[in-house]
């Protein structure tokens, strides 16, 4: 690797989890800060917890009908026009759900999609299976790096060994900026490259801090 380039995080999304926004957000300071490129992935909640939705309180399970739409879109985005579209379609997304508190309808998603500069009509497969296949096998990418027992987001980047390192979260609110964001990325390095470092994370505050 060349002093100029930088090294690439891959990042799994769900846009409907507010903590995986948090966490999207300190990865865009991020890139400011260090040599650091942020590859958009999409994972599923919906996926995630289809094995358990039993075990589920009925308000997730609610919540989770819901989940198929956001992600159906950004997997047809990502297949028709390329994954260097889904940073500026998580965004718009993202903003609209969590700071602007806008219901997760076909209006919100279509102002989304104009937003990130992509066609409307795409709205249309919030209610197709047409990608599920290729919704799944995004979702499996990023998920087996860390295991079925963590959620949204995953981040995955090259260790010094060639060898990948992905983590889950870190799960942080609000997102730090500058140098607070610097210093939470290096150590969270730091730590998952530890060999049999294993993540325990404390509860979660009640609600994510949403700018």
């Amino acid at each position: 690797m060349t002093e100029t380039a930088k090294t690439p995080a891959d990042f799994w999304f769900d846009p409907l989890c507010p903590w995986a926004w948090m966490t999207s957000r300190w990865m865009l300071e991020v890139e400011k800060v260090r040599p650091v490129e942020v590859r958009w992935h999409v994972m599923s909640l919906a996926v995630l917890n289809e094995p358990k939705q039993d075990e589920l309180p009925e308000e997730y399970r609610e919540l989770l009908k819901t989940a198929w739409g956001p992600v159906r879109v950004c997997i047809a985005a990502e297949q028709k026009h390329g994954s260097e579209v889904l940073g500026a379609l998580y965004t718009a997304l993202g903003t609209r759900f969590h700071n602007q508190g806008l219901e997760k309808n076909r209006e919100t998603i279509v102002a989304a999609l104009e937003e990130a500069g992509l066609p409307a009509e795409l709205a249309d497969f919030a209610d197709s299976d047409a990608y599920d296949t290729e919704l799944r096998a995004s979702h499996k990418e990023g998920i087996d790096l860390v295991g079925q027992d963590v959620g949204t987001p995953v981040i995955a980047v090259p260790g010094s060994d060639g060898e990948q390192i992905a983590f889950f979260g870190p799960v942080v609110t609000p997102a730090p900026k500058g140098e607070d964001a610097a210093k939470l990325w290096d150590g969270t390095l730091m730590v998952a490259s530890i060999p049999g470092f294993s993540q325990n994370p404390p509860p979660r505050p009640r609600a994510p801090i949403v700018p």
